[in-house]
């Protein structure tokens, strides 16, 4: 059993116009030790599961379980002592830290036993800031540096398994590539499990161990990082790596996506991604395919692939070719 399990989560919400589904139905998991990316573009639903997954908000259905408990909402009562160990770091260090107080106070609130003083010491250290850091305020750090002091501050509930909120939307290319190899060495060094949220994809394939594809609220498709970067088996996939910048001198600008990410208050029929996927044919505006098993530990929900077989390749990569398919869905 992993140490953190997504089963089928649904969560609604309900607002003026009525209730939005903005996860769908989202199995995830993550195991000590390993880097898991969740990707997709903005209003797809990873924000959502991402605090469901931590109990800030309630599952409509499904169920969320860490270490073999279930994840209950939070209320005003304490946390249960089993769920310490499962931390969430939000996107904005800056509106999660209290400007009043010290770094190292706000850290140490979390550390259990006496010696709290060096414990804040050796954390510091170990996100790669100067044991002195402790004594500042938050208005003293860079956004990079406050995203450490947000691990850090995770760290002292000693975590198996920490949930990164987009952590590295708000920092420059320099911080992003130092925060990305410091998010490496947790799960290497001190066996950490991390789920990280992210839309970009270019970071999470030099950081995670494997990444699920989300898309309005469902998975559509998981694998290992490089199998899915040099392989994709959902169009949705293929879309988002070949948005990708590339530095390599050639001067070909990277394929934007057509179209926006629809109403999660109104999804399309079928497949979600059938009005802008290249390749829709005949099933794809009807029947919604279900997230099938692929070989080499895969998964996709396209009808393209077929389960329990090798990814077929997409039309780009000189594979699938649609014939008499609707142009626009």
């Amino acid at each position: 059993m992993s140490a953190l399990e997504l089963q089928d989560v649904v969560v609604d919400y309900e607002g003026r116009g009525g209730r939005v589904r903005a996860v769908a139905g989202a199995s995830i998991s993550v195991d000590a030790g390993r880097i898991v990316g969740l990707v997709g573009e903005s209003g797809c639903g990873k924000s959502t599961l991402a605090r469901a997954a931590v109990g800030l908000v309630p599952a409509t259905s499904g169920a969320v379980s860490f270490e073999g408990k279930p994840v209950r909402p939070l209320s005003r009562r304490a946390r249960p002592r089993a769920l310490v160990r499962l931390q969430l770091v939000f996107q904005n260090p800056y509106s999660s830290l209290n400007p009043r107080r010290t770094v190292g106070s706000q850290v140490g609130d979390g550390v259990a036993g006496r010696d709290r003083a060096a414990r804040v010491r050796t954390l510091f250290e170990l996100v790669g800031l100067p044991a002195t850091a402790a004594v500042r305020y938050p208005h003293e750090f860079s956004g990079g540096q406050r995203q450490r002091v947000a691990i850090a501050r995770a760290l002292a509930a000693d975590p198996s398994v920490i949930v990164l909120d987009e952590p590295l939307a708000s920092l420059d290319a320099s911080a992003q590539a130092q925060f990305a190899n410091l998010l490496t060495n947790l799960a290497r060094d001190i066996g950490v499990g991390l789920l990280l949220i992210s839309h970009d994809l270019a970071i999470v394939r030099h950081v995670a161990d494997e990444v699920s594809v989300m898309y309005l609220g469902r998975i559509v498709e998981t694998a290992q990082t490089l199998p899915l970067w040099t392989q994709p088996a959902h169009p949705y996939s293929e879309a988002l790596i070949g948005a990708v910048p590339r530095p390599d001198g050639r001067g070909v600008l990277p394929e934007s996506l057509p179209g926006e990410v629809p109403n999660p208050a109104d999804p399309p029929s079928g497949c979600r991604f059938h009005p802008r996927c290249p390749y829709a044919f005949e099933p794809c505006p009807v029947d919604e395919p279900a997230l099938m098993a692929l070989t080499g530990g895969r998964s996709a929900a396209c009808w393209l692939q077929q389960p329990d077989t090798p990814p077929a390749n997409l039309g780009r990569g000189g594979g699938v070719r649609i014939s008499n398919r609707p142009r626009g869905g």
